[in-house]
């Protein structure tokens, strides 16, 4: 059933005229869908139930969001219902739909209420849709007995009523107490004042850092240049091509170019690399003994 730009007063009128279906007439709709794909039995079995569809939907208006969109996540629910639904179980097929059509809307509810993830397991999902009404029956029930709850006292018995650990509670608690603020907002009612991002930690390199670090650079470039100037021009090559190319060469490609084994290189890239390590352990102890 076409759910787009339709709205949702006219939806409504349209599934309250349905027709009510007796059991046996479901389940003759329901074999054709499942054996025949016949897509008139399926938008007459939709239709019949978008009335059940769009009641669920109406309950979760208190959440924010727009009527025709829950109706939307509904039919999408009863839809997938539809299609999903075994008629051999003997299950009346507006029972089955049921769940699916309440974890479509849920699911959209839970999308659509932060930018932050609000709930990604089945406990934090139980506690986002019944928190409230969890805490507002505890309340009235321990102000009829003339006593007070603290917050930590009304959160664990909120963690104990649905079967939730106390943190997920403390975590849905903040996600419940307002909606998504912009971090461009500013701190006070003057539109001068400081932005609430200027107040975030710069987790990026400092000052000092980064001129230590372009020095340390630096000084590690004059050595290696240093160190490649003891070489002779075919140790040189050698270490280029073997080293400093994005993509090296192996040694029986130089051996090729230098008429030379693969071993013979492979020794000759060896006695390079002891001459370079050797000059920059001099220098280095050189600084060190500078510094001292």
């Amino acid at each position: 059933m076409p759910l787009d730009n339709v709205r949702d007063m006219s939806l409504s009128r349209i599934a309250m005229k349905a027709e009510l279906l007796d059991a046996e007439t479901e389940l003759r709709l329901a074999y054709a869908w499942r054996d025949e794909r016949d897509e008139a039995a399926l938008h007459r079995l939709i239709t019949a139930y978008m009335r059940l569809a769009i009641s669920m939907a109406s309950k979760f208006k208190r959440y924010g969001a727009p009527m025709n969109d829950l109706i939307q996540e509904a039919g999408l629910g009863l839809m997938k219902a539809a299609d999903k639904f075994d008629p051999d179980r003997g299950v009346r097929f507006s029972t089955y739909a049921v769940w699916w059509i309440k974890a479509s809307i849920q699911d959209y509810v839970m999308r659509n209420w932060s930018m932050v993830r609000t709930g990604s397991t089945s406990s934090q999902k139980s506690l986002f849709f019944n928190m409230r009404r969890v805490q507002a029956r505890l309340e009235r029930e321990s102000a009829s007995a003339g006593e007070t709850l603290d917050r930590h006292q009304l959160r664990q018995m909120i963690s104990t009523e649905i079967g939730v650990p106390l943190h997920d509670v403390e975590m849905m608690e903040g996600r419940l107490s307002g909606s998504d603020y912009s971090l461009n907002a500013t701190q006070s009612v003057d539109e001068e004042g400081r932005e609430w991002i200027d107040a975030l930690e710069d987790d990026s390199a400092q000052a000092a850092e980064t001129v230590e670090h372009a020095h340390d650079t630096e000084q590690l470039r004059e050595w290696l240049l240093s160190a490649m100037a003891a070489l002779n021009e075919r140790e040189r090559f050698i270490v280029r091509e073997r080293k400093l190319r994005d993509a090296p060469r192996t040694l029986e490609s130089l051996g090729q170019e230098l008429s030379l084994s693969k071993e013979r290189v492979r020794q000759l890239e060896a006695a390079a690399f002891g001459k370079m390590r050797k000059s920059l352990e001099h220098q280095s102890r050189e600084v060190h003994h500078f510094l001292a």
